[in-house]
């Protein structure tokens, strides 16, 4: 959080949509607000369950980009670190304060594997995920230039189909080249399946794990057969983490979503068919914005199109409402269906955006709020961290 003094030159609705301290019916729109309570909850929830199940929680710090909900994440739900996505993005956290840092993707360009290089100089452990033998030379001769550690996991394709090695072969042999490799440490196994996060159906999702899990116990085995233990066997999301944290093979979870929940995320069903976001989690997230017109009868129109949020996953739903909703976009505008015409100028919705990662990364502030104040308002600090 940023200090008092430190938002005594900025300017509501220019620099920052609001400050400490406000009425949360004065927050500017569209922006991001975070319901700090379902927020914390949502965090001790899967922290305890981890806990619980005696599975490590790297939380994966692309969804939100933020230091400040990480920070959090440590404090209240005993996170181990973050995993992220680019080396950019991985370098604020770590200059962040964040102590354990996994770029859970491979790092191949030059200069990007140089700054790689350099992260644990900022007292963070450096982690990264290889599916290529030729790459691991190019990370050794960066660390050893450095004199650093750069660790490394293989990653393995466990029906994602897009990095990942498919063959235990191929995980032997990159797992003994690296624990040979100067400046570089072996340290287990990246497995997260992607491609069934969303898959409504509970059964389903178990049905692609399972395959996952065998395969990933496959390789386990023979790297320990070879002289090679697995520190880290990560994978698992919000759509997926207790097969994982149930499999007796994996030891790390890396789920993101569930500290702010998206509206594509709650449609999954859980075992008993309930969706996740009427029970399992809540949503904390929400795109806050104003009526700015309602020139027609049937609709209104918000302030928050798409230059607010990604609809990738669809369009966002209103939260608490089912009399009004949100029916289509344009750059600056989104069109809600209101038949009874029950809206006003002015008034604010609260919308459940689609798919939270890339909403969060077109804005500049999480403005979090409790009890209809303003509590704290937070650096969106990876946001553009692409490279």
């Amino acid at each position: 959080m940023k200090d008092m003094t430190e938002f005594d030159a900025l300017e509501v609705g220019y620099d920052v949509p609001a400050v400490p301290g406000m009425d949360e019916a004065d927050i500017q729109t569209p922006s991001l607000v975070l319901d700090l309570d379902a927020l914390e909850r949502n965090i001790k929830k899967m922290g305890d369950y981890a806990k619980a199940h005696g599975m490590r929680h790297r939380v994966h710090g692309k969804m939100h980009k933020s230091v400040d909900v990480a920070k959090l994440q440590v404090e209240l739900g005993g996170a181990c670190g973050v995993c992220c996505q680019k080396v950019s993005e991985a370098e604020v956290f770590a200059r962040g304060g964040i102590e354990d840092v996994l770029v859970s993707n491979q790092v191949r360009e030059p200069a990007k594997i140089d700054r790689l290089a350099r992260m644990p100089k900022l007292g963070a452990r450096t982690i990264c995920c290889v599916d290529d033998v030729t790459n691991v030379a190019d990370l050794s001769e960066a660390a050893v230039r450095h004199g650093t550690e750069i660790e490394c996991l293989v990653e393995i394709d466990c029906g994602a189909g897009r990095c990942g090695v498919t063959t235990t072969y191929d995980v032997v042999v990159i797992g003994k080249a690296v624990d040979a490799a100067p400046g570089l440490k072996f340290a287990g196994i990246q497995a997260y399946q992607g491609a069934m996060q969303h898959i409504d159906s509970y059964e389903d999702r178990k049905a692609k794990i399972d395959i996952a899990v065998a395969q990933v116990k496959d390789a386990v085995d023979t790297l320990i057969a070879n002289g090679l233990e697995c520190d880290i066997v990560g994978g698992g999301g919000t759509g997926s983490y207790y097969f994982e944290s149930n499999s007796d093979v994996y030891n790390e979870l890396q789920c993101g979503s569930y500290a702010f929940m998206d509206a594509d995320y709650g449609r999954i069903l859980d075992q008993d068919g309930k969706r996740i976001d009427q029970g399992e989690w809540e949503n904390a997230l929400f795109i806050l914005t104003s009526v700015m017109s309602h020139a027609k009868a049937d609709k209104a129109i918000v302030d928050a199109g798409l230059k607010a949020q990604s609809v990738d996953s669809g369009l966002p739903v209103i939260f608490g409402r089912t009399d009004v909703e949100y029916v289509k976009c344009s750059d600056e505008h989104g069109v809600v269906a209101d038949p009874d015409a029950v809206l006003a100028i002015n008034e604010k919705l609260k919308l459940i955006p689609g798919h939270c990662d890339p909403t969060c990364n077109v804005h500049d502030w999480y403005v979090g709020v409790r009890h209809g104040k303003v509590e704290t308002v937070w650096p969106v600090s990876a946001r553009g961290k692409a490279y």
